[in-house]
Formats: C-alpha cells, sequence, structure tokens
C-alpha cells in the first residue's frame, strides 16, 4: 500500500521545532508555495501519482491525504490516472483541533482519498461501535449487543468519517514537526489493507509517522523526502523506535 500526505495548497511555510539537549530550535521544514499557483502544483502531484502507480502492488491500495485546497483537482486526476471505477473511498477524518471564523464554519476534517489499481483488492474490513438510540438494549433475535460506560452499542463495519484526535501539544508521540499526523490514524490505514511482512510506501514522509507505524506493525516500509529536516526527522524518530533500516541519499 502506498500513503501521501503532501503539500495541501495552502501558500504557506511550515517549521519543526527540534530538541537539542535543553535548548529548542525552530528551524524550516517546507514551503508549500507555487510560484504558478494550482496548475504547478497538479502537475508536481501528477507527475508522482503516476510513478506511484507504477510501484503500487496489483492488490494494493493507494491513499492521497489532502483538504479542502485542492481535493477535488486530485479526485479528478486521480480518476484519470487510476480509473475512475478504481475509485474506492473518500475517508473523512474529523478533529477538534484549528482555528474558528465568524463568516464560516470552522473547518475540522481532511479528506483521504483511496483508490485501487485493479479490482482484486486487499481489504480487510475494521469494526467500530454503533450505539443504540437511547442507548438501551434493542434485543433482537441473533443480534450481538454489548454495553460500555456510555451505554448499550452492536459492532458493525467502520465507515467512513474517522474522528481521531490530531497530535496534541502535549501527546508523547508529538515530534515537533509541522503537519505531523497521528499514528492512531496510520494504524488503522495499515491494519484494514496490508498483512505482516507487506511493504508500506510513503513518498512525502514528513515527520516519518507511516514508517514507524509500519515497523511496529511488522511491516516493511520505503520512505522518503525531498526536505533533509523531514529526512532527519525520521531518521531519528526510527533509531529512537530501533528500528533497522538502509539509509539512501540522492543528490
Amino acid at each position: 500500500m502506498i500513503y501521501i500526505d503532501p503539500p495541501f495548497f495552502t501558500k504557506s511555510d511550515y517549521s519543526a521545532v527540534i530538541k537539542r539537549g535543553k535548548e529548542s530550535i525552530t528551524e524550516h521544514a517546507y514551503a508549500d508555495k507555487w510560484e504558478r499557483g494550482m496548475p504547478e502544483y497538479l502537475e508536481m502531484l501528477s507527475v508522482r501519482l503516476m510513478l506511484m502507480k507504477d510501484l503500487l502492488a496489483d492488490d494494493g491500495l493507494i491513499w492521497i491525504h489532502l483538504d479542502w485546497h485542492a481535493v477535488h483537482y486530485v479526485k479528478i486526476i486521480m480518476d484519470e490516472i487510476f480509473g475512475e471505477k478504481n475509485f474506492v473511498n473518500e475517508i473523512i477524518w474529523t478533529y477538534k483541533s484549528g482555528g474558528s471564523s465568524k463568516k464560516r464554519f470552522s473547518r475540522k476534517h481532511d479528506s483521504i482519498l483511496v483508490y485501487s489499481k485493479k479490482k482484486n483488492y486487499k481489504f480487510f474490513p475494521l469494526q467500530e461501535k454503533s450505539y443504540n438510540r437511547q442507548f438501551k438494549p434493542y434485543r433482537f433475535k441473533g443480534v450481538k449487543e454489548y454495553q460500555d460506560d456510555i451505554g448499550w452499542y452492536t459492532m458493525v463495519n467502520m465507515k467512513d468519517v474517522w474522528n481521531i484526535d490530531m497530535v496534541g501539544r502535549t501527546s508523547s508521540e508529538r515530534t515537533g514537526y509541522a503537519t505531523q499526523k497521528p499514528e492512531k490514524l496510520i494504524e488503522r490505514i495499515i491494519s484494514c489493507c496490508t498483512s505482516e511482512g507487506d511493504i508500506c510506501g510513503d513518498f512525502f514522509c514528513g515527520s516519518g509517522t507511516l514508517p514507524a507505524v509500519a515497523a511496529r506493525m511488522g511491516r516493511r516500509f520505503i520512505a522518503c523526502d525531498a526536505g533533509e529536516l523531514a529526512g532527519e526527522s525520521t531518521i531519528a524518530r526510527l533509531e529512537k523506535q530501533g528500528v533497522k533500516f538502509s539509509e539512501i541519499k540522492l543528490d
């Protein structure tokens, strides 16, 4: 499988807070700015997506993590590259963090487009709790019901809206790298479409969340990033986790 978290076309600069001893230093991570605007951004992404299609296994899924800035454009490009019939899901990742506005509803979600390469892709449905109305037992024949502190519920196949907290300021997994994604989100993605020993790819690896989670889950990984700080952050994270890996630097 492939998961990518590319720039979102925000027209902003992003930084990372690096700890060196007792000192914290803020360094530039990457610039999500494009001289020729959206055409340049989409050209950059399209070329890479075509290469990723060649790399993706026949039974693999590719996950493209974006938000409102460009996801509608990239959906059309993915339909062209991977085929409209190979669209699998649009996952809505909703979270609490972020700003608010008096002129619009608060933007509290990202979109993750999921495509296959061929029809027979690997997928393992995950389950989630579905609470009964008024949290009371239904007592339907043949339906297993459970109870927790909230109330009674059944287990159903997971829906396409995922409520997962962002990486908080006090989180133990926080690296200080801008736009870091939570391990729980990546765990869910890896769990539903890979088996132990499979290869997971991330070609905008940032702080290294995917390779770190993949290694912990018994998967192999390939990760890269054009940013030097991203590479250093990923290497430091994997070393701290005790992961064995090979490093290749390209000029």
